[in-house]
Order: C-alpha cells, then sequence, then structure tokens
C-alpha cells in the first residue's frame, strides 16, 4: 500500500528518533446521520511541540476558512542512499515557521533577487512491478510508520527487510490489478505544474518542486535541486489534507534533518503548512464532487454518503498525541455543513481503512461498516476517499475493487465513488492561495540535534551497534516462528 498503511505494526512507544535508510470550533453534528461525526477545533487539543528540541511558532492560517521531477528547475538524477537522522518536532496544524535561531543571512538580503520556491510532499509509489519492494522496504525503515522503542532500533533495517520480502508478493498483486504501477509520481507532476501555473496568474513567479518520501523523487533529492537553484524562500507543502505522524510529519523529520546539517538550508526561510483540511477552497472543492457524483444516482436524496479516510494506529492518537482522528472528524463535518447549506440532507458515516497489524487502529473499519450498512437496508451509496488528494492504489484498487465487490455482496445495489481532487481547478487555485498566505512568515528552519542523533553521528558507536545488531536481528527474525507470525498478521 502506498499510504502509511502499516503504521504501527510493532510498537506503542512514542516517536523515537531514529535513522531512516532508504534502499533504492464548534461541536457539531448532524441528526440523520448513521454515525455522527463531531466537529471542534484542533487548536489545543495536542501540544505536541512541547516535547520537541526547541519550541515553534506556529501562524494559523488566515483561511482556516531515478529522477527528480522539478517545474521551473533541471532533473537530479540517481537513487538516493544516506542515513537520515530524525528529527522530532511537530506540531498540529496551520502554518508553522521556526522563530528561534533565525540566524541573518547575507546571501538572503534585499540586494539578491528573490527566488521563491515551492516543495510539494508526497508519499510516492512504485512505478512498476519491480520498484515493489524496495519501494516497501523505505516504507518499512520509516521509523515513523514502524515505531520501535530506542532499545530495538537496531532492528529496523532488518526487519524492514524481512518484511517487505514478505508483503511484496501480495502489493504486487495489487499494483498488477492497476496497470502495473502507481500513478502517484505522475499525478504530482501535474499537480506541481498547475500550482506553478496558478501563482504564476497570481504574478508570484515561483520553482515548484516534487519530494516524495519513499520513492523517485526523493525528498532529499528536491533539496538538493532547491539548494543548487539557491532558492531564497521556500514553502512547504504537504499534499496530506490532515496532519498525522506518519504522513506529514514523517516527511517533516526528513526536511529538519536535511536542513540542519547544511549551512546555507539551515539559514533559508521556510514556511511549513502543516495541514490545510479546514480550508475554504478545500471544503468547496470536496463538496462539489460530493453534488456531482450524487446527481448520477436515480434517487440522489436516499443515498449514503460514505467518506473512507486512511486509519492510524490508535496508539499514535492515545499515547502519541496525534491529531488526525480530531482533524478528520472536523473536515468531515465542515464538508457535512456546507452540503447542508446547499440543501443536500443525506446520512453520512465516517469510517478508515488500511488497516494492518495485530495492533488497534482507529474505528470503525470501512470494511466492517460496509457490511453494517448492507444489512439495515442501505441501497445506495456514495464512497469519498476524504484523506486522499491523488488517486493511487487505496483509491484504485481497495477502495474501487476490494470495498466495492464487498459492498455488492452485502446488498447494496447502487455504488459511486467521487474522484480524487487531482488537479481540479479550485482545488489547485486554493493551494496556490495557501502557498501566499503562508510566504510571508518563512523563517530560518533549525533545530538542534538529540542526545540520540549525536550518537548516530558518531561513527565508530553506529558501526558497533549496526553489527552487533544485525546479526541479533536476523538470529530472531529468520527464525520459523517469528516468520509464521508475520505471515498470519501482514500478508
Amino acid at each position: 500500500m502506498e499510504a502509511a498503511s502499516y503504521s504501527g505494526v510493532l510498537s506503542r512507544a512514542k516517536l523515537p528518533a531514529s535513522n531512516h535508510h532508504k534502499f533504492n470550533p464548534t461541536v457539531c453534528t448532524h441528526t440523520r446521520s448513521i454515525t455522527s461525526v463531531p466537529c471542534r477545533a484542533s487548536e489545543g487539543l495536542h501540544d505536541l511541540h512541547k516535547t520537541s528540541a526547541q519550541a515553534l511558532t506556529f501562524v494559523s492560517s488566515d483561511s482556516s476558512s531515478k529522477r527528480t521531477s522539478i517545474v521551473g528547475g533541471s532533473y537530479l538524477c540517481g537513487p538516493v542512499m544516506r542515513r537520515n537522522p530524525a528529527g522530532k518536532a511537530l506540531c498540529t496544524g496551520g502554518v508553522a515557521t521556526y522563530g528561534e535561531n533565525v540566524v541573518e543571512d547575507q546571501s538572503h538580503s534585499h540586494a539578491t533577487e528573490d527566488k521563491v520556491g515551492v516543495l510539494l510532499l508526497n508519499l510516492g509509489g512504485p512505478e512498476t512491478l519491480h520498484d515493489v519492494q524496495p519501494f516497501l522496504f523505505n516504507l518499512f525503515a520509516d521509523p515513523d510508520i514502524i515505531r520501535l522503542p530506542r532499545l530495538f532500533r537496531f532492528l529496523q533495517w532488518p526487519l524492514a527487510k524481512l518484511i517487505s520480502i514478505l508483503r511484496a508478493p501480495k502489493s504486487k498483486e495489487g499494483y498488477a490489478a492497476i496497470g502495473g504501477g502507481s500513478p502517484l509520481r505522475k499525478i504530482t507532476d501535474e499537480q506541481a505544474n498547475a500550482v506553478k501555473m496558478a501563482l504564476e496568474a497570481k504574478n508570484l513567479s515561483v520553482s515548484v518542486y516534487v519530494g516524495m518520501r519513499y520513492w523517485y523523487p526523493f525528498t532529499e533529492e528536491a533539496v538538493q535541486q532547491i539548494k543548487r537553484d539557491r532558492i531564497t524562500r521556500l514553502v512547504v507543502l504537504p499534499l496530506y489534507p490532515q496532519f498525522s505522524i506518519s504522513t506529514t510529519g514523517s516527511s517533516i523529520r526528513v526536511l529538519q534533518s536535511i536542513f540542519r546539517g547544511d549551512a546555507y538550508l539551515s539559514r533559508l526561510p521556510v514556511s511549513i503548512i502543516r495541514s490545510w483540511y479546514q480550508r475554504e477552497g478545500y471544503i468547496n472543492s470536496m463538496a462539489d464532487l460530493i453534488q456531482k457524483e450524487l446527481e448520477e444516482f436515480q434517487k440522489p436524496e436516499e443515498v449514503m454518503i460514505f467518506f473512507s479516510a486512511h486509519g492510524v494506529p490508535v496508539s499514535y492518537v492515545e499515547d502519541a498525541g496525534d491529531p488526525y482522528k480530531d482533524q478528520m472528524e472536523e473536515c468531515i463535518c465542515l464538508i457535512m455543513k456546507k452540503l447542508k447549506d446547499r440543501g443536500i440532507n443525506n446520512d453520512h458515516t465516517l469510517a478508515y481503512q488500511s488497516r494492518v497489524g495485530p495492533v488497534q487502529w482507529l474505528k470503525p473499519y470501512t470494511d466492517e461498516v460496509l457490511v453494517e450498512l448492507g444489512q439495515k437496508g442501505v441501497k445506495s451509496l456514495l464512497a469519498i476517499p476524504v484523506s486522499f488528494v491523488s488517486e493511487h492504489i487505496e483509491t484504485l484498487e481497495e477502495i474501487d475493487m476490494e470495498y466495492k465487490h464487498l459492498a455488492l455482496e452485502s446488498g447494496i445495489e447502487n455504488w459511486g465513488r467521487v474522484p480524487a481532487l487531482n488537479c481540479t481547478p479550485s482545488f489547485i487555485a486554493d493551494l496556490a492561495d495557501a502557498v501566499l498566505e503562508a510566504l510571508p512568515s518563512a523563517s530560518a528552519m533549525s533545530t538542534p540535534m538529540s542526545i540520540s542523533e549525536e550518537d548516530d553521528y558518531d561513527p565508530v558507536k553506529y558501526a558497533i551497534k549496526m553489527f552487533f545488531g544485525s546479526i541479533l536481528a536476523f538470529v530472531l527474525l529468520l527464525s520459523p516462528r517469528m516468520i509464521h507470525a508475520f505471515r498470519n498478521h501482514l500478508l
């Protein structure tokens, strides 16, 4: 799976700093809803930044309401093979700027031509079936996906290798069913071009870069191109509407690591848009798509509006303070309020998909709710992939194939699905507005190194730890009992 489908499979430990290695305002409910979704402001729900290495300054958004693809730049070729120390800073939403330790750099003076960059962050996905296993390795090697206690972090690489090998055959079947690879790279490139044109139409000349977390073009490649282009101000825009540790949080951790170790980048003014699910343009765009698809049904007023969001382990929310669940529920409330303003009062419900492993994930589960709705006599259903803004395997295979088949088997007769936003003009225009609003708040991104990261920079300690850790890990992980357990829980 492309999204963080394997989060928290083995541990509930809180956000350990670790190494990642790459292989190749109110509460509202709707009375007619079967499952009412509470809507409440996300501000103040989780004070995540208190545990960061340094305090962050948060500026609320005005809108409350084997190559690198670069728009306006050149191409960088080749895989990234480096060790990336992990950062810890997190926040719940809005635009974040790093207000402490802002260093004045002569290269960013008024005498220098202002060169604005926009970095779009996304998950990435294998473009061919051959890419599936190394893509899965990169995914599982992320300490924000499989979160191990510090004592067992030496298991990260061998564990990622084992799971990726075991999981690859089933994942290949899914990608084969949608054409042999993920369309995420192509769609994200198109979104980058669209955002660039939208900003230029608003009289802002920019270079737009694409950085993927687990496959080409990697975030590290995009950042190096940003440095070569001598960008003087940067807006970072993760293509995840709601913040989660496993998506936006993981990508920002990588950025912090890269910027901290580079003299130029550490002084580059940066604004990070950490979540934007509450923006009026996004809400309107989602409502437009839903309204359009409802009109395809013979009796639109009888259709159940079924929001299916990507799940995360419950431990992320309860133990690590992930705001994802609260932001998702508020997002659904805002969308339904917009539809109600248009005279659309259909029943709706929210469920979570893509759970994997033996730990508890956010409930209710999409597959279970579909069966329940069929048993309750629901005949028409419109599925909405609310946490995704691009078509990929979770929409094209999991929803369009697996869940559709399950729904029809369960008694639902009329099935529809709202497409992902992709390059919907109103959505792209709102992303451009978000960039413009975030730009004035850019400041240097610099965070101190944690103690565990300092240890990782010691080559002798690192070599000893990896040598003995790898031996122990393979002895444990390649035992028949352990392999059998993984097959039961992950395949």
